[in-house]
């Protein structure tokens, strides 16, 4: 038996960007055995995972999460999170381990220098340099996101106006400069007239509040709050598309082989992050040309240049076009 930890702390996005890494090492590596250490706020995106043995959650006490990898006599550490504490971690360990190119220094001229020196490669692509040395490879069958049948939200328990079909709409972003304004998205309902249900969690509910103020259309349901993060991705598995920013929930629905209308505000598709599914079930839309974006590799929360031209110069009429395409 080969025994490997693959460690990715956070956030929803990146982690489930590690699941083919997962599935191939799982499926690849003979008698592997594979334990997944992540935040226990992020464990239900791992937890159902038919190719993870075991999940690890991090723990306050650093020295306490040390002693009980300890235990498990690991052969591999696969750090598909490389930061201070991963590093720590592996530090006082002793266990051979492989991690992957986060591309920060080219991040960083492209950030402040608008120069590019970044690879047209995946973070996918990327986290499989990781495992290369034991032969394991990209097996083209996409991300892996695993929702059990008493998390899913059946389409009864919805307002009515929902059951012949709808579009979600992800209404969050961890960081304001990547959030799809209220304005933009309740014009984007107006024109394509086609019911909504809007995601988020309870910090979202506000700006879906004011989404809902703004338009015209009736038939929108504020979900934010309502569901749990697997009840969340139900709805979206359900549904017929998602118009989303560069958000954790456009990599559950790229997971799910769903159409994804990508809107990208202060990040850019070229850090290696845009849907990782079939080209032909993504559009992505940003403002390109713009001197000041990427203004950051996260996000700001607010616009440092006080425009958010790169969210509020979208074009609508595109998005409703491709919106109204993906749905014929």
């Amino acid at each position: 038996m080969v025994r490997f930890l693959i460690i990715r702390f956070s956030s929803i996005g990146d982690i489930i960007l590690t699941t083919p890494v997962v599935r191939c090492l799982k499926q690849q590596v003979e008698n592997a055995e594979v334990h997944f250490l992540t935040k226990p706020v992020f464990a239900s995106l791992l937890k159902y995972n038919s190719y993870i043995d075991k999940l690890l959650l991090l723990k306050t006490n650093l020295n306490d999460l040390i002693n009980e990898i300890k235990h498990e006599n690991y052969d591999y550490i696969i750090d598909l999170h490389k930061n201070i504490r991963t590093t720590i971690i592996k530090n006082k360990l002793n266990i051979l381990s492989f991690t992957f190119n986060k591309l920060n220094f080219e991040k960083w001229l492209l950030i402040n220098f608008k120069i590019n020196k970044l690879p047209n490669v995946h973070i996918v692509d990327r986290y499989f340099k990781a495992v290369e040395l034991f032969d394991v490879k990209y097996d083209g069958k996409g991300l892996d996101l695993f929702i059990p049948p008493f998390e899913e939200v059946e389409l009864k328990n919805l307002p009515n106006f929902l059951h012949s079909g709808y579009i979600s709409i992800a209404v969050g972003a961890k960081h304001e400069t990547k959030r799809i304004p209220p304005e933009l998205l309740s014009k984007i309902i107006n024109k394509v007239k086609y019911p909504v249900v809007l995601l988020g969690d309870n910090k979202d509910d506000y700006y879906a509040k004011k989404i809902i103020s703004l338009s015209d259309f009736p038939y929108i349901y504020n979900s934010c709050g309502k569901y749990n993060l697997l009840q969340s991705a139900s709805l979206v598995k359900q549904s017929k598309l998602i118009i989303t920013a560069d958000t954790g929930l456009m990599h559950i629905a790229a997971a799910l082989s769903k159409k994804i209308i990508s809107i990208w505000g202060n990040t850019i598709p070229q850090f290696g992050m845009y849907p990782f599914t079939n080209e032909a079930n993504y559009k992505i839309f940003e403002v390109k040309n713009l001197p000041c974006r990427p203004c950051s590799k996260l996000g700001f929360e607010k616009c440092p240049k006080k425009h958010f031209k790169c969210m509020n110069n979208q074009n609508i009429e595109d998005i409703v076009n491709q919106t109204i395409k993906f749905l014929s």
